[in-house]
């Protein structure tokens, strides 16, 4: 897989000694952190939110709104840190990011709290792509899987504590306090990355041609495409003319896209980044990642509350113990790839996870709580196996030219996956509850009613129903990775020397 030196070529490690990287890792941790809490903290508060605010019918976009911007932005970010390095970059998203949450801390109604939501996540998308670059520059590929096993433990963390604190800080202060907590951590984390990260000089940063209409292109078609999807099936139906619409202009932006990029000097999209196999497989597998991470997310809570009979916070165990196991085999996937190379050990641990999917469907009807548990812990340590690998294997296989473009496509992808994935699982869900109650409800209405107390027997087990099927969905996206990997990636991975 080649050698390795302590330097990297162009990147920010060779600047650095021991000290000033170990105060740029706690800054990157803490803007990851920043990332990482707010999709967790803000929805315990959703409650308070409301009652304050109003505007419960369109509270699902203080949620929808964040996740767009942060994902049509990654590939400009990504672009931009290739072109005038990382801290710049990191630094103004940062900026972004607080300012969004001061003024959250300060919305009036729920409109401009939403407004400010997508702020926020226009500087979160710089966060989370910018920091993964980062930290491949900082350490050469022997000690990868070091940063990124930290990286994985602060999202891990930010799991478990997010709702916690969340409900805290709403039930004993304010919900305003939800977007306050972020301004000293970022404080901190931008003077950390002031102070200590010093990036080499680059000439051709000075003359760079900004590809600033493909950037806007590539924002407008993600942003009506990914808008189709969160909404589809929710605000109206898929075959409604407003879905429709939607797809029909996301499809006509997407062929502006293709049109200024070829003609641009410094696409914010390279074509390389799909016609190297390497960097290909793995946008293509860690989309489907995306895809299955769904499942879990999003349908495991109810199941547990519906089905097992648990309350919230015993659901949310049931659900967190994922992130207990990721990082653990995370860290210690560099032992494998080592030995057998990065696309195997990748198929190892997502040829486990499609297994541990499918055995879901097969829990005995209740069952007990720790049954969904011990899948979930076996869950989250074969995807550590799976995702970190591919990660730091497509990372070391470009210059820290292309870097951030590569990073950025990756984690594009697997975003754009969870929200292809929230829209086809809930229509999965919707469809087999609607066939087993005769078109009753849909699983939100289903789920309130149980907790009620009003809903028979026999909706308890359409629900167990739905989320077997959602299950069986996300096996298959698991399957389909394995398929890419074997036939699109190369075994071995071109990993440049350093």
């Amino acid at each position: 897989m080649g050698s390795t030196t302590p330097a990297i070529r162009g990147g920010a490690a060779r600047q650095l000694d021991t000290g000033r990287r170990g105060a740029v890792v706690a800054a990157l941790m803490l803007a990851m952190a920043l990332a990482a809490l707010d999709s967790t903290i803000v929805a315990t508060a959703v409650p308070q939110i409301v009652g304050d605010l109003g505007g419960f019918s369109v509270f699902s976009w203080l949620f929808s709104g964040y996740l767009l911007a942060v994902t049509v932005t990654l590939p400009v970010y990504g672009k931009l840190s290739d072109t005038f390095g990382r801290k710049p970059v990191l630094v103004v998203g940062a900026a972004v990011f607080l300012l969004g949450s001061l003024l959250c801390a300060a919305a009036w109604n729920m409109a401009a709290l939403i407004a400010f939501r997508i702020v926020q996540g226009l500087g979160g998308g710089a966060l989370q792509g910018t920091v993964q670059t980062l930290a491949a520059d900082l350490y050469p590929l022997a000690e990868r899987p070091k940063i990124q096993s930290r990286l994985s433990t602060v999202w891990a963390v930010a799991a478990v504590a997010g709702p916690g604190l969340g409900g805290v800080l709403a039930a004993y202060t304010d919900w305003r306090w939800i977007f306050l907590v972020n301004l000293p951590v970022g404080t901190a984390a931008l003077w950390l990355i002031v102070r200590h990260l010093h990036e080499a000089e680059r000439r051709h940063a000075r003359h760079a041609r900004v590809d600033w209409a493909g950037a806007l292109a590539v924002f407008a078609c993600g942003g009506v495409l990914l808008t189709a999807l969160v909404q589809g099936g929710v605000a109206w139906p898929w075959l409604s003319a407003p879905s429709l619409a939607l797809f029909g202009t996301g499809l006509a932006l997407a062929a502006v896209v293709v049109a200024v990029e070829r003609r641009a000097a410094e696409p914010v999209i390279p074509g390389w980044v799909w016609r190297r196999r390497t960097i290909a497989a793995v946008n293509l597998a860690l989309g489907a990642l995306g895809l299955l991470m769904v499942a879990p997310a999003v349908f495991l809570p109810t199941y547990a509350q519906s089905v097992l009979g648990l309350a919230p916070v015993a659901a949310g165990f049931v659900l967190s113990v994922w992130t207990l196991s990721w990082p653990v085999t995370a860290a210690l996937s560099q032992h494998v790839y080592r030995r057998i190379g990065f696309r195997d050990t990748a198929l190892l641990g997502i040829g486990l996870a499609a297994l541990i999917l499918s055995a879901f469907p097969f829990l005995p009807y209740p069952g007990s709580w720790w049954q969904p548990t011990l899948l979930m812990l076996l869950l989250g340590g074969a995807l550590g196996l799976f995702q970190l690998p591919l990660i730091v294997g497509v990372q070391s296989t470009v210059g820290w030219s292309e870097r951030g473009t590569t990073t950025a496509s990756v984690l594009f992808c697997r975003q754009t996956g969870q929200t292809v994935g929230a829209s086809l699982f809930g229509a999965v869900a919707n469809g087999v509850l609607a066939a087993r109650l005769g078109g009753a409800g849909d699983l939100d209405s289903v789920t309130r009613a149980l907790r009620a107390g009003t809903a028979p027997e026999t909706t308890r087990r359409a629900i167990a129903a739905a989320v077997h099927a959602v299950y069986l969905g996300a096996a298959a996206a698991a399957a389909l990775a394995f398929v890419l990997l074997l036939l699109v990636a190369p075994r071995r991975f071109p990993v440049l020397e350093e």
